[in-house]
């Protein structure tokens, strides 16, 4: 038992998410404003660490979801079972003109001292209809669910995914499964959301009240949750002191929960990286080590380093072990086109036990 976590050893799934499945378009090098064409990745925070869980891991990995009947769904629903995770959906029919779609994400890469810039189109969005009452969650967790996990971008998209986050939550407890949740804080996302910005901070709270493991940096905690910190933009980037100096408060305000977890990133150019991560386990600090990245796509890294620490936790590691395992995942998806992996377990085992870049013969 890690951290007063009692981690159900068996169930029909290993790992279970809620979230919203998107398409992001990815030009490449050439800014949108010049892009000719673009390469689509399927994504979504929840999916993510799903498809990490199932592909590279070989973990049992759901996702809970809406589909939507149109061509696009279907591209999206091949790749969701390329990755080897079990649907469940809500369908939706599609209107031939409006909707509801499947939000599109773009995702300028950037380069060098160019900046990546994201921006959405999430207009009539399928995900956010979803709402309590639409899934049978009791179908899901009787079975037995070992872990569940939702995340801050869903809980963004409308007013009724946070009760739908929340319901689901209260089912899993009930049923035994560690719940965790990404705080994925995206302030355009929230702007742009009822109520607004000022809105998210009670919202965030709300599901987080039911949490036991959470995921998210002192920026997502200061602007998500509004706990108090020290100034983000004073400290260095791959320094955990202002991380850790925060987990009084996080406790207190949240006694539930027993482990909070980031990735450290600081970032030289668009391309240049230097990554680490951190763990907070029931009162004890748990740092990776700290690796120069050359980065092919950052978009996935964070959900990359959650699946990565989520096994080693579902596979009794050490905490120590699990930050690492989740470092090296979170660090080789970023060489990576795309949202979800292309490693294997033993090149993340290899990677978290030290090995280089050398060619491999």
């Amino acid at each position: 038992m890690i951290a007063g976590l009692d981690i159900p050893s068996t169930g029909a799934l290993d790992f279970l998410a809620l979230g919203a499945l998107v398409h992001r378009f990815d030009p490449g090098l050439v800014p949108f404003r010049k892009a000719t064409t673009a390469t689509i990745h399927v994504s979504g925070g929840e999916f993510n660490t799903a498809a990490n869980l199932a592909d590279c891991f070989q973990m049992r990995a759901g996702i809970v979801t809406a589909m939507v009947d149109y061509p696009i769904g279907d591209l999206v629903a091949e790749r969701v079972r390329a990755m080897g995770v079990t649907p469940f959906y809500k369908r939706f029919a599609h209107d031939g003109a409006r909707g509801p779609n499947i939000a599109a994400v773009y995702s300028d890469r950037g380069y060098g001292i160019r900046a990546p810039v994201v921006f959405y189109n999430r207009s009539n969005e399928a995900a956010a209809a979803l709402k309590p009452g639409d899934f049978n969650w009791l179908a899901f967790f009787r079975p037995g669910v070992r872990w569940f996990h939702s995340g801050g971008i869903f809980a963004s998209l409308s007013d009724t995914t946070p009760a739908l986050i929340v319901e689901a939550m209260q089912t899993a407890r009930a049923h035994g499964s560690i719940v965790s949740f990404d705080l994925n804080y995206r302030e355009k996302l929230w702007r742009a959301s009822p109520g607004g910005i000022a809105r998210a901070r009670q919202v965030l709270s709300d599901i987080v009240e039911h949490v036991d493991v959470l995921v998210g940096n002192e920026e997502d905690l200061q602007a998500g949750l509004g706990l108090p910190g020290p100034s983000v933009a004073s400290k260095m980037a791959l320094d955990p002191r202002a991380f850790v100096s925060m987990m009084d408060a996080v406790v207190k305000r949240f006694p539930r929960i027993k482990i909070v977890a980031t990735t450290l990133r600081e970032v030289q150019s668009a391309c240049r990286h230097r990554w680490g991560a951190v763990a907070w386990v029931g009162g004890d600090t748990y740092v990776s080590p700290t690796c120069e990245l050359d980065v092919h796509d950052r978009v996935g890294g964070g959900d990359g380093f959650a699946a990565g620490f989520i096994y080693g936790l579902l596979t009794g590691e050490t905490p120590e072990r699990a930050v690492n395992l989740g470092w090296a995942h979170g660090a080789l998806l970023t060489t990576y086109p795309g949202d979800t992996t292309m490693a294997t377990l033993a090149e993340v085992r290899a990677l978290a036990d030290g090995a280089s870049a050398r060619i491999q013969r």
